[in-house]
């Protein structure tokens, strides 16, 4: 079957924050990272017969919630997780914060990759723990810059005997890098090596642009299996973040049992009946073949973008090789002491398009930029940014 991510549908006035948000209608929103296609139809029909059922009680997942989970990372990535390996829960964000809460102590370190995720700042701060940054390194020579490990600060933040866990985001957010199962294996040895704790956000973990390939950080070896805690859902991949599910996987029943007991003193015992009904048909062969459409879609925006940016040659875009959201070398703006928080609001106010300052990922050299929409959208999403940053270069 083919599927149509061509369609516009209007999402003003939908409590959308994406749309919202922002009070002028005619701005394009290419920021927060959800993604303006409609669910699979498999998804929707799910979701219609539940409906229809016309009671919406506590819920709690079946024996084939557990099971098409289990199903699709056998079959796509040959992980093979056990049901009692398996915690569900409302969103990542939540599940990371449980992580931290449940697996450091107060005075203990936690390391994660800058530029980041920017709930990755705010959940090691909220669980009063403190924060190592092992910066990646960008490739600036590159025509389409790319990031890379610094292993070697890697090894050095590892050695601190107060750091005790180690956040990985795999595939990376805002880089769009896909780790490597080398870059993964030298992260797991390092980890091992000082007795240090991974824990794998791979929210984005379905979104792969073609020649890369997502492999999950505990498929790797029961070693890395044993010493790390996975964050998964469909949410991004199939634009379900409003239903609220995810799961968290960890091999280790005393790990488990750790973020089960804050689980339950923080009272996030329970997620949508919806969510559940919606995973469960996300994981299905019909949904492998809605996201190999949808991954080569967003490539193709990817490719509009770049077009576009050709009449702005002194920023450059990242290469992409997962997620679909892109990140963009705004140096030559910073040099020209534009702020990309200044270059933000100019866009909104002036050509009608919101993109985000990587500020708040730690970074003020990018901006990130959300690929996830229909062709038209995405054509003339492309032309207002490059126009702004051309008029911001030139002022």
């Amino acid at each position: 079957m083919r599927y149509d991510f061509d369609e516009v549908t209007d999402r003003h006035g939908s409590n959308s924050v994406k749309w919202d948000l922002c009070k002028d209608p005619e701005v394009i929103p290419m920021w927060v990272a959800d993604m303006d296609f409609k669910a699979a139809p498999f998804i929707l029909d799910a979701v219609r017969k539940r409906v229809e059922h016309g009671i919406f009680g506590y819920t709690h997942p079946s024996p084939s919630y557990y099971r098409a989970t289990i199903d699709w990372f056998e079959r796509r990535r040959g992980w093979k997780i056990q049901p009692e390996w398996i915690t569900f829960i409302s969103g990542i964000v939540p599940a990371l914060s449980i992580a931290i809460e449940a697996l450091t102590e107060s005075d203990e370190k936690v390391i994660f990759q800058g530029p980041a995720y920017n709930c990755f700042y705010s959940c090691v701060r909220n669980n009063g723990r403190i924060l190592l940054e092992n910066r990646l390194v960008c490739d600036n020579a590159a025509e389409a810059p790319s990031f890379t490990i610094d292993f070697e600060d890697l090894e050095r933040k590892c050695a601190d005997p107060k750091a005790t866990l180690f956040i990985l985001c795999n595939p990376h957010n805002p880089s769009g890098r896909i780790w490597t199962r080398e870059e993964l294996t030298r992260i797991g040895e390092i980890c091992l090596r000082h007795g240090v704790t991974v824990v794998s956000d791979e929210i984005h973990c379905e979104l792969e642009m073609p020649g890369y390939t997502y492999t999950p950080f505990a498929s790797i070896c029961k070693e890395f299996e044993d010493n790390s805690v996975t964050f998964v859902s469909p949410s991004k991949s199939f634009n379900l973040a409003g239903l609220e599910i995810a799961n968290m996987i960890s091999n280790d029943p005393a790990k488990r049992e750790k973020m089960d007991r804050v689980i339950n003193r923080w009272e996030h015992c329970d997620v949508n009946q919806i969510g559940v009904v919606a995973l469960e048909a996300a994981y299905t062969a019909e949904g492998e073949e809605w996201l190999k459409q949808l991954n080569a879609y967003i490539h193709e925006n990817w490719h509009v973008l770049r077009d576009a940016l050709t009449a702005v040659p002194e920023v450059k875009l990242c290469r992409l090789e997962g997620t679909y959201l892109t990140w963009l070398d705004c140096k030559a703006l910073t040099a020209r002491g534009i702020t990309t928080r200044e270059a933000q609001d100019s866009l909104v106010e002036n050509e009608k398009v919101w993109i985000n300052s990587g500020t708040m990922y730690g970074d003020g050299d990018y901006m990130r930029i959300n690929l996830a929409c229909p062709r038209s959208l995405m054509k003339e999403g492309a032309a207002r940014i490059a126009a702004g940053l051309r008029r911001l270069l030139d002022r």
